[in-house]
């Protein structure tokens, strides 16, 4: 994932709400995935494990978030584990076969929980973080962000 993919994430999961970390975390996985069937076509084979690796992780983070006390709590809890392990197959396969059922998967999903978001207003999950603000500044096409907010006051005091 390049640097500016990661600085978009950082900043999406810091102004996130729980249902928009969801959709992060899966938007996260399709990434992941689409870099592993690159590094394939490439023939990296190191790319594509670290690549189907770290879409894991991210499963991995959508199970720890589900609530088993609910029947869909349950049912997301075995999608989650049956898509993983279509993922190891690949992975032991060097083969995408199986990532096309992933991937329809968890473009289902995704495309539900952006509707989910529309009708959550729900504060933000972390709340001492500086807003960044972005906009145009110093002539046409420079992108410049800037912090508002005391981020000195991050912490503790002693």
């Amino acid at each position: 994932m390049t640097q500016e993919k990661i600085q978009v994430y950082t900043r999406r999961i810091t102004m996130a709400n729980k249902t928009q970390m969801i959709t992060i975390l899966y938007e996260m996985v399709l990434d992941y995935l689409a870099e592993a069937k690159d590094a394939l076509e490439l023939d990296d084979k190191k790319g594509f494990s670290e690549g189907l690796s770290k879409a894991m992780n991210c499963i991995d983070e959508l199970i720890h978030s589900l609530n088993l006390n609910y029947e869909l709590g349950k049912n997301l809890l075995a999608l989650y584990l049956f898509e993983k392990r279509q993922i190891l197959i690949a992975t032991a396969k060097n083969s995408d076969e199986e990532l096309d059922h992933v991937n329809k998967t968890f473009e289902a999903l995704h495309s539900a929980y952006v509707q989910l978001e529309k009708m959550n207003n729900d504060e933000a999950l972390m709340t001492n973080v500086p807003k960044v603000y972005a906009g145009l500044t110093y002539g046409k096409g420079n992108l410049k962000e800037s912090f508002a907010d005391n981020v000195m006051s991050r912490g503790y005091m002693a």
